[in-house]
């Protein structure tokens, strides 16, 4: 499990945090009606925001938009687009939102629907012949739903290094080296997070519609929703106009540390034009407002026509799949769900006896959060431009309380108190951590053959070639390890442990690795992988690796 709240935790709702423990909150500046009044609910939002900020100084900024009953009651940034300089965020600044793409591919696919150009319940290779998957019966029978449902069978996160680090592949290469990544479970099975599936369900987007995936949405949506601050790739986001991405790069792990700017624009670190559809959109408050209102709206415009139908609109928050499920709400866990689910590009799930419909993003240098609560016609959303879950989560949950006047369902739970408690647990976890590695290295055995016998082009199916070469001489003699698709990834591989290596990435960015190799006395050698660091991202997905030497 991860050391810290990880992006896998951040891309979940509320139900994903885990146990917590009671903390009494200190007395809010709202009334217990303050969620039925909406001077007084914008006044108790930013100030929870800018509590949440106090208890957490490392982060640069973060953003908040706030709607209700068709109305945009607050749209606010809070904080510095980079640290050590003066310019700060406000409501038209842009913020990679990641995931939260998802729910833009769905409601492009719905708008076919409509047209009766695609059907949920058709099989994918209807719109893309040939198309198929490791296992051919999944291939066959995988639909546009289960593209958008995180329910095909594969690992959490498989595929995901095609496009993670940046990657030179394109759109096209990604999905036809989709037919090679291997798949785990059983079809329709249970509930992995894959964003792979979702590139698949973009490029059916761009078969039935005859425009690229950004074409689409741009015209479509952004246009027709008035959201002129917005794009569709972080390739086209300005940096001058930009919260730029911010994150700890150790020591003495990754995600631990010093916070520290890591990038000068967003596509630097986030450049998913090949898997837009999983992730490419950065926007504003001011322009994702106008996306919540529509959501809430049921696919209704403020001009009277509509994005989509209020039949496709009920359909996409319709679950599909299983996350998890719990005997519901405790004094220690007060926001655990009874059933938590997954839809077409949202999470759904009962939130204090309402239902909850949200969705998480995470970047490098950035994590993000969608909330709707239909019942209550409210809904928000959070941007930042650094990976402090735990200050993700504590707004999360926080504002969802402030929506509902939480005090009618009981004592009050400080989050941010809570969330507090748990990062200042998170470094000496991770200092243990890095201590056990460097142990184990120092008292692994020596590897059994020559430096040079590791070397070679290693290949996997799906993901392609990893070249080892060895430099130097003698004593001096030391290896390289290359990701050929995946520039970042490169960096000396250090004896470890026997037969195990480790990597030290020049891009201090990206997840270190370990190596096994298998070399057999016939001549054929195979190796394996799996991240060094237990707080790894699940999109270092090194671990379905199946390296055989070319």
């Amino acid at each position: 499990m991860s050391l810290n709240l990880s992006r896998r935790q951040a891309l979940s709702s509320v139900a994903g945090l885990g146990a917590v423990s009671a903390v009494a909150a200190p007395r809010l500046a709202w009334s217990q009606d303050a969620a039925s009044d909406d001077a007084a609910l914008v006044e108790a939002v930013d100030a929870y925001v800018k509590r949440a900020m106090a208890a957490f100084p490392d982060q640069p900024a973060v953003s908040v938009a706030l709607v209700r009953d068709g109305q945009t009651l607050l749209t606010r940034g809070y904080g510095l687009r980079r640290m050590g300089h003066a310019e700060r965020v406000d409501e038209h600044t842009l913020f990679a939102i990641a995931s939260n793409t998802k729910s833009v591919t769905a409601a492009g696919l719905a708008i076919l629907v409509d047209e009766g150009k695609v059907k949920w319940d058709e099989p994918v290779r209807t719109y893309l012949p040939g198309f198929t998957l490791s296992d051919p019966y999944v291939g066959e029978q995988i639909t546009v739903r289960d593209t958008l449902s995180h329910r095909a069978g594969f690992g959490l996160g498989a595929g995901d290094l095609l496009f993670w680090p940046n990657s030179d592949r394109t759109r096209a290469e990604v999905v036809a080296q989709a037919a090679f990544v291997p798949i785990k479970d059983g079809f329709r099975s249970g509930y992995a997070y894959c964003n792979l599936m979702f590139v698949v369900a973009g490029a059916v987007l761009e078969a039935v519609s005859g425009q690229t995936w950004e074409a689409f949405v741009q015209t479509q949506i952004f246009d027709r929703l008035g959201m002129t601050e917005t794009v569709p790739l972080t390739t086209l986001a300005d940096p001058a106009k930009s919260a730029l991405p911010h994150a700890r790069v150790g020591p003495p792990l990754r995600t631990h540390g010093p916070m520290v700017q890591i990038a000068d624009s967003i596509a630097e670190v986030w450049n998913w034009d090949s898997a837009a559809a999983a992730g490419g959109v950065c926007t504003t408050p001011v322009d994702w407002a106008k996306w919540m209102r529509m959501r809430l709206a049921m696919g209704a415009l403020p001009d009277g026509t509509r994005l989509f139908s209020e039949v496709v609109a009920k359909e996409m928050w319709k679950p599909n799949i299983i996350i998890s499920s719990s005997e519901g709400p405790t004094a220690a866990m007060p926001a655990r769900a009874i059933a938590s689910t997954y839809a077409m590009g949202y999470q759904v799930q009962d939130y204090r006896g309402e239902r909850y419909i949200s969705h998480g993003g995470g970047s490098p240098g950035g994590i993000s959060a969608t909330v709707l609560l239909p019942g209550r016609k409210t809904a928000f959303s959070i941007f930042t431009n650094a990976e402090e879950g735990r200050l993700l989560g504590a707004l999360r949950s926080g504002i969802a309380d402030l929506c509902l006047g939480s005090r009618r369902y009981g004592p009050d739970f400080d989050w941010i108190a809570d969330a507090r408690r748990k990062a200042d647990e998170d470094e000496p976890k991770a200092v243990a951590a890095a201590a056990a590695i460097d142990a184990k290295q120092a008292a692994g055995a020596k590897p059994s053959q020559p430096l040079a016998a590791y070397a070679g082009t290693w290949r996997d199916p799906w993901y392609g070639d990893i070249v080892i070469e060895p430099r130097g001489r003698g004593r001096s003699q030391s290896l390289w390890l290359s990701f050929s698709h995946t520039p970042a990834l490169k960096g000396p591989l250090e004896p470890y442990d026997g037969e195990t290596f480790r990597t030290r990435f020049a891009d201090k960015r990206e997840e270190d690795l370990l190596i096994t190799f298998v070399l057999g006395a016939d001549g054929k050698a195979t190796a394996t992988m799996k991240a060094l660091s237990p707080d790894a991202d699940f999109s270092y997905d090194y671990q379905d690796l199946r390296l055989t030497r070319v």
